[in-house]
């Protein structure tokens, strides 16, 4: 039962793109974004729910994550700084785990120890079902969309070029909420998804 609750919680996704991108084959920029709703998920270590239709803010960063992967630990802490500087900007980060359940550190507890360990300022959802992670064509973990007021896809790849923070050069989805945000044009709309590759159950 609690299964179909689940199910029943995230059916409003949008389908499929006819046209879909460089790199993602499901979805493209430009896309609405799927919806979801009914998400048990954690902030500041309490227990909440997450539906997109609930947050106002006028750009939401949707990131698809998996504690269990070293990559996504490797981007914690630039998480945890990109959420702090846009707080009260505007700007809400939403991460989404959408693991195959037979892990346990990526479900509602998991993601609880997770975030009070790392001190995560962010809202963390996780959807047993798959359905919000195939729907937004999502491939690997740590996966970004940039979505703006309207709820469409703006961005949709990595948060920067290179997995070694020191190395970085190209800021992609804080140069996308940027120009979100001062009504400028984004120069990159889309980049390869990097990171630990998704597990998704067989229909």
């Amino acid at each position: 039962m609690r299964k179909v609750l689940l199910s029943l919680a995230v059916v409003s996704l949008v389908a499929v793109s006819a046209f879909a991108g460089k790199y993602n084959k499901v979805i493209s920029v430009g896309d609405k974004a799927p919806t979801f709703s009914g998400l048990p998920a954690v902030q500041n270590g309490e227990d909440t729910s997450l539906s997109l239709s609930d947050i106002k803010d006028d750009v939401v960063v949707v990131v698809f994550l998996a504690n269990h992967c070293p990559v996504v630990k490797a981007y914690e802490d630039r998480l945890i700084e990109f959420t702090n500087a846009y707080k009260g900007k505007g700007v809400k980060v939403v991460g989404i785990s959408v693991s195959n359940p037979s892990l346990d550190q990526d479900k509602i507890p998991g993601i609880k120890e997770y975030t009070k360990e790392h001190k995560s300022n962010y809202i963390y959802g996780y959807d047993e079902t798959q359905a919000v992670g195939k729907a937004y064509g999502a491939t690997n973990t740590p996966q970004f969309f940039v979505l703006d007021k309207e709820r469409k896809i703006r961005y949709t790849g990595t948060l920067d070029d290179n997995q070694r923070e020191a190395s970085v050069t190209k800021t992609y989805v804080k140069d996308a909420v940027d120009a979100l945000l001062s009504g400028k044009t984004i120069e990159t709309e889309e980049t390869r998804p990097q990171g630990c590759g998704i597990s998704y159950k067989k229909s």
